[in-house]
């Protein structure tokens, strides 16, 4: 399979496998400590017809059908281990309904697949996102290791044959001490092995460290089948608004920041694509959304010319979102404040749903939906100006 790398026009379905605290209003708390808060509410079975429900309502087939008519060819999908394994090296085939229906839609829309191991067993990094608690116990621990290995060899069992999956995105962001950078590339090694042991013709994507920015260590892993995805959000106080009332192009924490200054940025990535005769795919780059006063239009147009200069594929981070004040928003925003946002406080977004729950189960399901969000035509039209024609 022929894949050109910078041909990749693709979009995050960030939050639906794996439920992020600020793409649902609310702080980021790792999603095992949402769940447990919630189950304590109202005990493990309403949790697990919770869980469903979102999973069925947050992302829909109309989503897929939507996404190919913004002009995207491509969905990266971030998923958590937890999702398909119910036992160490045991697995749910409750959770592969999502994947397996992810790839049945992509294939009826045109969009090619991206899976991406969001939180791994011991969590890649401690953030919020890989689900560790604080803690990134993947680089302690042989047997996450293993483990994570093995979920790979069983992903790539199921959908090898799937014709609209382009590939394999081992581990989103992993943060290490240097000392565990062999670790990290030994442990790349081990499922780059497993895998095209299975399946030789799809694309495994692997990451560096520091979420995914450092790259130099893994060029002895590049090769025809495997290649590596950064995440940029320079200049990141700009871009997700942690310092307020920055404008781009302008003078950014005392440095001067314009469209020059992003390729400048990215060129060390360009160089490592000619040094050693290889892609780079952008697997995340997103702003958030401040009505477009901020100079988030010109950020994005200059994000996106430097990919087109330096042939970078890339996927924009995110598909949907509650609007918030910082992060990076989604292309569709719950602009609306119902109870289930609640920005007035003093609990907000997600942490709202258990005290709703019981009386307006109905009604939050209801407010999942994508129809209910608002499409930021600015910055879509800015996405589809950039397609592939």
């Amino acid at each position: 399979m022929a894949v050109n790398i910078s041909s990749i026009r693709g979009i995050n379905l960030g939050g639906w496998l794996l439920m992020e605290g600020y793409i649902l209003g609310g702080d980021n708390i790792c999603e095992s400590e949402f769940k447990a808060a919630f189950r304590k509410e109202h005990g493990e079975r309403e949790l697990r017809s919770f869980e469903r429900l979102f999973r069925d309502t947050f992302i829909r087939e109309d989503d897929f059908k939507n996404i190919a008519n913004l002009g995207a060819n491509t969905l990266r999908i971030p998923f958590h281990h937890k999702l398909l394994e119910s036992k160490p090296y045991s697995y749910s085939s409750q959770g592969f309904v999502y994947l397996d229906k992810a790839l049945s839609w992509a294939q009826k829309y045109n969009l090619k697949v991206i899976l991406d191991l969001h939180a791994a067993c011991g969590a890649q990094n401690t953030d919020w996102h890989s689900d560790g608690g604080g803690h990134a116990l993947l680089w302690e621990y042989e047997e996450c290791r293993k483990r994570t290995v093995r979920l790979w060899e069983v992903v790539a069992e199921r959908y090898k044959d799937k014709p609209a999956l382009l590939g394999y995105d081992i581990l989103n962001e992993p943060v290490l001490a240097d000392a565990h950078i062999p670790v990290l590339t030994q442990l790349y090694r081990d499922i780059i092995r497993a895998v095209q042991a299975i399946d030789k013709k799809h694309i495994i994507f692997l990451e560096g460290d520091v979420w995914a920015q450092r790259i130099d260590h893994l060029a002895d892993l590049v090769a025809e089948k495997v290649v590596v995805s950064i995440h940029t959000y320079h200049p990141l106080d700009y871009v997700f608004n942690f310092v307020p009332f920055q404008r781009f192009p302008g003078k950014l924490n005392g440095q001067q920041w314009d469209a020059k200054h992003l390729v400048k940025c990215l060129e060390p990535y360009f160089s490592f694509c000619q040094r050693y005769q290889t892609e780079i795919f952008v697997g995340e780059f997103g702003i958030n959304w401040r009505g477009g006063f901020w100079g988030e239009t010109e950020w994005l147009e200059g994000m996106l010319k430097a990919f087109q200069d330096y042939n970078f594929g890339y996927g924009y981070w995110t598909y949907k979102a509650v609007a918030q004040h910082t992060f990076p928003d989604g292309l569709y925003q719950m602009i609306d404040n119902p109870a289930y946002v609640n920005r007035q406080g003093p609990v907000s977004g997600w942490h709202t749903y258990a005290d709703h729950w019981k009386r307006e189960k109905k009604a939050i399901v209801d407010f999942w939906k994508t129809d209910n969000f608002t499409p930021n035509k600015t910055l879509i039209d800015i996405l589809r100006r950039y397609r592939v024609k």
